[in-house]
């Protein structure tokens, strides 16, 4: 098949790819057209049937697998599809795996260096909490492993949440050791645990869409609680660790305005919110960058970052 980080400016495309999201708008004329976000392995692509009553133009949903005839043409300096055909696909002309965007690092070798963090933690009581999650809980484990970090900002792909988590906890190990006042336990703890609610805040792919309580807590509450459940578990775990430990993630997004139920008011809340932020938005830059394919001019305004972004010119 042809991947969507394949595609260029005037090639026609027929082929099969998962439709993410479908919804009928209307022209400025008032002339309704389809809009569409069609998705691969390699990334999603925006896709629009600008005449709905051809007869090139079959009956699918959002989640179906549609194969599509269309040309690719170029809008504020993104590839977009013009389809002139679509119907469902059969179940013969696709391979599920080919439509799950996965991350290019091995998810085991992740997997097992985040647990040799784990090992690194002194507290016995913040050991045998990440313990019960990332080691004892199997159904955990693995779902954690397959998770998505977000629906499509960044990380947004089979094994991002794993991928986000284990860079937050590296940058969080290396400010512990730049400042000594840091807690390092409590730090590495709480940037394990910080996204832990996206397990429920998010479905797994390939919808990887906002469950009902994602859309009425989000991940930031349901993480709390999921750690506040389990360390009523755990004998004697101390009040006031516990405490700090859910400060953190109730902190972590950093400002109110950005969805912390709490601003950072401990040393080790403020520098997980300065590594989660760190990596999210680097990654929403390369993210941007590598989808840009070879355009080395202006790529737009990007929400997140909240600047006009282009690649570095090459020396």
């Amino acid at each position: 098949m042809r991947y969507i980080e394949t595609f260029r400016e005037g090639l026609h495309i027929s082929d099969v790819y998962l439709c993410k999201n479908k919804q009928i708008a209307l022209t400025k004329a008032g002339k309704e057209y389809g809009n569409l976000i069609l998705q691969d392995k390699t990334g999603t692509i925006d896709a629009k049937i600008w005449d709905l009553n051809s007869p090139g133009v079959g009956n699918f949903e959002t989640m179906d697998y549609v194969y599509i005839d269309a040309d690719v043409t170029m809008f504020q300096n993104s590839n977009q599809l013009n389809v002139k055909r679509v119907r469902k696909a059969e179940e013969s002309e696709y391979i599920p795996g080919d439509y799950l965007p996965v991350s290019s690092k091995n998810i085991g070798e992740m997997y097992e260096e985040l647990t040799r963090f784990i090992k690194s933690i002194r507290t016995p009581y913040y050991r045998k909490l990440a313990e019960s999650f990332f080691v004892e809980d199997k159904a955990f484990a693995k779902a954690f492993q397959f998770h998505s970090a977000a629906k499509s900002v960044h990380h947004g792909f089979v094994g991002g949440l794993l991928e986000h988590t284990l860079s937050v906890v590296k940058l969080c190990d290396y400010y512990a050791g730049y400042y000594p006042l840091i807690n390092r336990d409590l730090l590495l703890t709480a940037a394990m645990f910080h996204d832990l609610g996206k397990t429920k805040e998010l479905s797994v792919f390939p919808e990887n869409d906002y469950t009902d309580d994602g859309q009425l807590l989000g991940h930031i509450i349901i993480g709390t609680e999921m750690v506040s459940e389990r360390i009523r578990t755990i004998p004697d775990f101390p009040v006031k660790a516990a405490t700090e430990l859910k400060h953190c993630i109730l902190a972590h997004h950093g400002e109110l305005e950005y969805g912390s139920p709490k601003k950072p008011a401990l040393l080790e809340a403020l520098a997980l919110n300065f590594a989660d932020n760190t990596d999210a938005k680097m990654e929403t830059m390369i993210e941007v960058l590598k989808g840009a394919g070879d355009n080395n001019g202006w790529l737009g305004f990007n929400r997140l970052l909240e600047t006009n972004v282009r690649k570095t010119s090459e020396t």
